[in-house]
């Protein structure tokens, strides 16, 4: 799993049909120490996230191993909405 911050939402009216009803967003990357990492990647929303979030975000076939996204041509997925994080005793990050 990864970590990444919504940063936008993407709208497409025309799609595959097993895409109909997925929630897309826009994540940001970000590294272990919560800073911004240099990509993005579009991801399917398992969890209800909104913008301005951090979440854990899976790809590849892992992207397929949630309920929201199993058969479905996912290559990313949001799977969980993060409230704090720490790393060696220090906390990264805690949601408001």
């Amino acid at each position: 799993m990864l970590l990444g911050k919504i940063v936008g939402t993407l709208v497409a009216t025309r799609k595959e049909a097993s895409l109909l009803g997925l929630k897309f967003l826009v994540v940001r990357c970000l590294t272990i120490d919560n800073e911004e990492d240099a990509g993005y990647v579009i991801a399917a929303d398992a969890v209800g996230a909104g913008v301005g979030e951090v979440v854990l975000y899976a790809t590849g076939s892992s992207a397929r191993q949630t309920v929201r996204t199993d058969k479905r041509p996912c290559d990313a997925v949001i799977m969980a909405i993060v409230d704090t994080w720490e790393v060696d005793g220090l906390e990264k990050y805690r949601k408001n």
